[in-house]
């Protein structure tokens, strides 16, 4: 007998991915929890990361990540998709040797700038450096230009990032408190030695428990890495598939939470780059057909609003304001709802700041 897989609509798709991504309600988790949970935060910026969390949990105050970073129980490093994200400090040191394959990508690109470097060497007095003392990238950058005259002194610098765990040290990444980016080792800085990369296995796991249900293209998109395939295979008898509307494949962990596709999914203002909207190779389980592309402009991500689930706006902090720009006529109840969640994010992180919740235009 032939076994019918289910498809799964946008609307399921939709709320199962907000479950996991803590966004259908907020949760009451602590800060650490949540990061561990989600696989780490996009943070290329400082404020993103308690942005993220304000939208997801339930009481969260923004000196609450602070502390996490402050007491080095979480780090800001380059990982997944060869980006910054910050996570905790276990999952730093096994998810960064994971995605080496990725930062070696990275590194071939630059090759031409490094003719005649032995990157062991490089790694190993890099090392050094940063370890002597937390450096910016132009120090770094500087010092290797002494030992290497001849070779491009950004692809120098680049080839550290690449070789080495590189965390972004405090005050970097406090809120209200921030610095410049000064960097040294995982290990350095967090007093203990570097860990075994997770498994494959146990990261499509994470993956699958925090972004699935999901393709092989997804996972790939999210991590970075490639050649997954065989990786799921091995895990098939584990998972249950669906396929989406357009036919394809999609892998899940059975007791995930899939809600009714009707479940009412309340406004929440993201930050730019949340994973949210960047871990599906297919992106219309949150990104409407009509609204792709309008997050992005030339080098620059909008804050997107969702709305029902989907992305239904840009919003931005101008001036004295928090100004909502709906791709969409809401109504006046979502209009209602999404004033009422701006106010919220302002009283959470922005408490005694004289903002307004207004609608105008945020994109140029």
């Amino acid at each position: 007998m032939t076994q019918t897989t289910a498809v799964l609509g946008t609307r399921a798709l939709n709320r199962a991915t907000l479950d996991r991504q803590l966004l259908l309600r907020r949760a009451p988790l602590s800060a650490k929890a949540a990061v561990e949970h989600l696989v780490g935060l996009q943070a290329q910026e400082v404020k993103p990361p308690y942005y993220a969390l304000a939208a997801r949990l339930d009481g969260f105050r923004p000196e609450q990540l602070s502390a996490l970073l402050a007491d080095r129980a979480a780090v800001r490093t380059v990982t997944l998709r060869s980006t910054i994200h910050l996570h905790t400090a276990d999952d730093s040191l096994t998810l960064r040797p994971l995605v080496q394959p990725t930062r070696d990508r990275e590194l071939r690109i630059f090759r031409k700038g490094l003719t005649g470097v032995d990157l062991e060497r490089l790694a190993g007095i890099a090392r050094e450096l940063v370890e002597a003392e937390p450096r910016t990238m132009r120090q770094l950058r500087e010092a290797l230009s002494c030992e290497w005259p001849d070779a491009d002194p950004q692809a120098l610098a680049v080839a550290a990032r690449c070789t080495l765990p590189l965390v972004q040290i405090t005050p970097r990444g406090l809120w209200g408190r921030s610095a410049q980016v000064r960097l040294t080792t995982a290990e350095h800085w967090l007093g203990r030695p570097g860990e075994p990369a997770a498994t494959a296995d146990s990261a499509v796991l994470r993956y699958l428990g925090a972004f699935g249900p999901a393709s092989v293209k997804d996972m790939q998109t999210w991590s970075g890495l490639t050649r997954m395939r065989p990786v799921f295979e091995r895990l098939r008898p584990r998972l249950i598939t669906f396929r989406d509307e357009a036919g394809t494949e999609l892998f899940d962990l059975p007791d995930a939470p899939r809600p009714d596709p009707e479940t009412e999914a309340p406004p929440r203002f993201l930050p730019e780059f949340d994973n949210l909207l960047l871990s599906h190779a297919d992106r219309a389980r949150v990104v409407p057909p009509a609204h792709h592309g309008r997050t992005w402009q030339v080098n620059t991500f909008h804050c997107p609003l969702l709305v029902d689930g989907f992305l239904a706006g840009v919003w931005r902090l101008l001036d004295d304001a928090l100004v909502v720009e709906p791709f969409r006529t809401l109504t006046r109840t979502e209009r209602d709802q999404v004033t009422e969640e701006g106010a919220r994010v302002l009283r959470v992180l922005h408490e005694g700041a004289s903002y307004d919740v207004r609608f105008g235009t945020v994109l140029p």
